[in-house]
C-alpha cells in the first residue's frame, strides 16, 4: 500500500475541535492530515511550520497569509477557508504563486445571537452578577432594560437586518447608518435611516456590523465616540479595526460611556495585559461569533468536499483575486 502523497495542514484549530467536527476519512487514501492548534505566529514561524504542506485548511481571518509568506511556501497549492471571504489572504498573490483558494459556506444566525446574548448580558450586568453569586453574594446593582429604548445599528446588511427583528421583537426603537444604505432599503426593514451622527447621538445601544476594508478602517472614529451618551452602550461583534481602539479605551477608562461589550479587537488573541481584558466596564468574549458546533461542522466538512474535488481536478467554491 503506497503512502499518502499530499500533506494537509490544519490550522487556527485553536479550540483542537477541528478533527471532530468532520470526517477525514475520505482523504486518506491521498493525503495525510495535520491539526495543528498552534496561534498565528511570525511569518518566518509561520513560514517553517507550514512549508511541509500542500494543502492548508485555514480558519478565516486568524492567520494572515500576506505576499511574504505565500512566496515561502513553494509546497502549497491549496489554500481552504471557512466562508466565501477572507480578508487575511493576498488573493492576487496566491493566484500569482498558483495557488488556488476556496472557500465554505458561512452559518446566517450566530453571529447575530451571539450580538443579542451579548446585549442582554452587558445591560443587565450578567457576568458580574454571576460572579458575585459564585463567590458568595447576592445583587450588587441594576441593569438597564431594553423596551422602548433605541438600538443603533451600523450596518444592515444580512447580521444587521437580523439584529433589527431581535431588537424589534423587545419593543425597541431601531434606527441605522452605513456608506451604502439608503433611506428606502431602511424602510424596507422598518428602521429608521439616520446620519452617523445622529445615530451616535441617538442610541442607548450601538450594535456594529460592518464590512471591514480599507474604506471603512476606523470609520468609528474619536468624533463619532465622543457623541455616545454617557448612559449608551455599545456593541461590536463585526472587526476591531473598524474602531478607534484607543478613543474606545478612553472613553471606558473615564466612564464617559456605560459600558461596551466586544467580541473582536486590533490584535487577535487579545494580549494578556491589554487593558479590555481588566476594564469593569467591558464584556470582552474571544472572537466566538461564528464559533457554534454547527458552523464548525459546514466549514470543516465543505474543507474535505473541497479538498476532494480540487484533487480531483474540479475545484470548488474557487474564491477569485
Amino acid at each position: 500500500m503506497s503512502s499518502p502523497t499530499l500533506r494537509v495542514a490544519v490550522i487556527d484549530d485553536w479550540q483542537s475541535v477541528a478533527e471532530d467536527a468532520a470526517d477525514w476519512s475520505p482523504l486518506s487514501s491521498f493525503a495525510q492530515v495535520d491539526f495543528l492548534p498552534d496561534y498565528p505566529a511570525p511569518t518566518s514561524v509561520l513560514a517553517e511550520r507550514l512549508q511541509p504542506y500542500d494543502v492548508i485548511c485555514a480558519m478565516r481571518e486568524r492567520t494572515r497569509f500576506d505576499r511574504l509568506l505565500l512566496s515561502r511556501l513553494p509546497r502549497l497549492k491549496l489554500l481552504s477557508t471557512s466562508g466565501m471571504r477572507n480578508a487575511a489572504i493576498d488573493l492576487p498573490a496566491a493566484a500569482q504563486s498558483g495557488i488556488c483558494v476556496c472557500g465554505t459556506e458561512s452559518g446566517q444566525f450566530a453571529a447575530a445571537e451571539l450580538t443579542w446574548a451579548l446585549i442582554m448580558a452587558l445591560t443587565r450586568n450578567l457576568a458580574a452578577e454571576a460572579a458575585d453569586v459564585r463567590a458568595g453574594g447576592w445583587q450588587i446593582g441594576l441593569g438597564d432594560g431594553l423596551h422602548g429604548k433605541t438600538l443603533g445599528i451600523l450596518g444592515l446588511g444580512k447580521i444587521g437586518q437580523k439584529i433589527a427583528g431581535y431588537g424589534r421583537a423587545f419593543g425597541m426603537r431601531l434606527m441605522a447608518w452605513s456608506p451604502n444604505l439608503t433611506e428606502e432599503l431602511a424602510a424596507r426593514h422598518g428602521v429608521e435611516y439616520v446620519s452617523r451622527q445622529a445615530l451616535f447621538r441617538r442610541a442607548d445601544i450601538i450594535s456594529v456590523h460592518l464590512v471591514l476594508s480599507e474604506r471603512s478602517r476606523g470609520i468609528i472614529d474619536a468624533a463619532s465616540l465622543a457623541l455616545l451618551k454617557p448612559t449608551a452602550y455599545f456593541v461590536n461583534t463585526s472587526r476591531g479595526p473598524l474602531v478607534d481602539e484607543d478613543a474606545l479605551l478612553t472613553l471606558l477608562r473615564e466612564r464617559r460611556i456605560a459600558g461596551a461589550a466586544l467580541d473582536v479587537f486590533d490584535t487577535e488573541p487579545l494580549p494578556a495585559g491589554h487593558p479590555f481584558r481588566t476594564l469593569d466596564n467591558v464584556l470582552a468574549t474571544p472572537h466566538i461569533g461564528y464559533v457554534t458546533r454547527e458552523d464548525f461542522q459546514r466549514f470543516y466538512g465543505q474543507m474535505v468536499e473541497n479538498i476532494l474535488a480540487w484533487h480531483a481536478g474540479r475545484p470548488m467554491r474557487v474564491i477569485a483575486p
